[in-house]
């Protein structure tokens, strides 16, 4: 026999036991609960009210004749998985409800004879699991509905926002075009300067792209500021540009050995450098250093005797390039020094004649066997590999700079560097390291 006792706006619950006197009880016990409930006498009847109708939440005895509560919370869970599953057991049934636990998947089983607020203190957390398992369900299908509807509108953001990217991009490529070649015309124009006095051959030959690669490096390792590094390697390039109205009398002896008035028109070249650069604004600064790009450290240099920080800090690191230079290829002495000679005499200049700093990095690039490059290879284009680091400026026989001095090398420019090999003749190579692996 099956009844049902109705209250509006009620969640549905359905008892299920064959006894009527329990199923009397738990009825009494529900009904200022406002809940709808039903009550059936089998699991067979249960099973038909299910088909019949919606049910919140089912309570089931679990001894039952012909089919006990676990299967029937069984058949529940599979056929309506929604609803909330609660059993009823006597603490003999141990193993059919571990049974019941595992095939039914009931939320809770209560203990008979039951305690009645515990009863309905699980009868309501059981529904307010419910609740929030369907409102999860609820903005998670809300959720994918909105996310479709944004993937749609992504996409139709995507396509106009790559059209608009590409025209950028096309506009982009076409200034960097211009000013790579701007920047590029404005180098030529220096290495035009500095090949200049070069032409004249002999010790200074070679003399200005030197200086500015050891410039260059004592600036990379010192961390100066990259707007400084470029000036102090376009210094580097230019340092001697005063020197082009020199004699050959003066300009081809080294200058230790000048005195009296070649050596006053000797030491005018730092200045008239200067004056020479001036009318260029981007070499303001750089003509700055080439003027004081022989004074020392302490105040014993010309033109103007300037002492410590009052040299630019460009001249100090160019003054320790450039005698470096000029003492190993006899431009500066008599003889020419070796490498050695000339490392110690630097160190013992440290704070007279040279800044402490740019001397300590000059030591530590030696010791860390950097300064000379010993150990660069000239590794051919086609052996090149993703990584490497170019160790000297890589310049064109036309005075090109092609890649600068601590490029680390990607597949993009070893591919255009394997462009530019001639057709049957010598290939490129380019003055690298491998980094140490960390």
């Amino acid at each position: 026999m099956t009844t049902t006792d109705t209250q509006p706006d009620a969640v549905t619950v359905l008892l299920v036991d064959d006894e009527p006197s329990i199923l009397s009880a738990l009825r009494r016990l529900l009904r200022p609960t406002g809940y709808q409930v039903l009550t059936a006498n089998s699991g067979a009847e249960g099973l038909a009210l299910l088909e019949a109708q919606h049910v919140t939440l089912v309570i089931s005895d679990m001894r039952m004749p012909v089919m006990d509560g676990a299967q029937f919370l069984e058949q529940v869970r599979q056929r309506w998985p929604d609803t909330m599953r609660l059993l009823l057991t006597g603490y003999a049934d141990i193993s059919s409800t571990v049974d019941a636990i595992n095939r039914g998947e009931i939320y809770r089983y209560i203990a008979k004879p039951w305690d009645d607020n515990e009863l309905l203190m699980a009868i309501r957390h059981a529904l307010d699991q419910r609740h929030l398992k369907l409102e999860n369900e609820r903005l998670l299908a809300l959720t994918r509905q909105q996310n479709e509807q944004l993937q749609t509108l992504n996409h139709g953001l995507a396509k106009t926002v790559d059209a608009r990217t590409n025209e950028l991009e096309q506009v982009n490529e076409f200034l960097n075009l211009a000013n790579n070649q701007l920047k590029q015309q404005f180098l030529t124009t220096i290495k035009v300067f500095s090949s200049l006095l070069e032409l004249r051959g002999g010790a200074v030959a070679g003399h200005a792209r030197r200086v500015a690669d050891y410039a260059r490096k004592l600036a990379h390792y010192m961390a100066l500021d990259a707007r400084l590094q470029h000036d102090i390697f376009l210094a580097a390039l230019v340092h001697d540009i005063g020197k082009i109205g020199l004699p050959d009398a003066v300009l081809n002896k080294p200058v230790s050995v000048l005195n009296g008035h070649p050596l006053a028109e000797y030491r005018r070249h730092a200045s008239v450098g200067e004056h020479a650069l001036l009318p260029l604004p981007e070499l303001k600064d750089v003509a700055h250093m080439v003027r004081a790009h022989h004074e020392q450290f302490d105040g014993r240099g010309f033109p103007d005797g300037l002492a410590g920080t009052e040299i630019p800090l460009g001249a100090r690191v160019l003054a320790v390039a450039n005698d470096y230079d000029g003492l190993v290829s006899g431009m500066q002495s008599e003889r020419p020094l070796s490498p050695e000679q000339t490392k110690n005499l630097i160190a013992q200049s440290s704070g007279h004649r040279y800044d402490p700093n740019v001397v300590a990095a000059f030591l530590n690039l030696w010791d860390r066997q950097e300064w000379q490059h010993a150990n660069e290879l000239k590794t051919p284009v086609s052996q090149l590999k993703p990584g490497m680091v170019l160790t000297r400026d890589y310049v064109t026989e036309q005075g090109t700079l092609l890649l600068a001095a601590e490029q680390r090398l990607t597949l993009t420019i070893i591919a255009r560097l394997q462009a530019l090999s001639p057709l049957g003749g010598p290939e490129l190579a380019l003055p690298v390291r491998t980094p140490p692996s960390n």
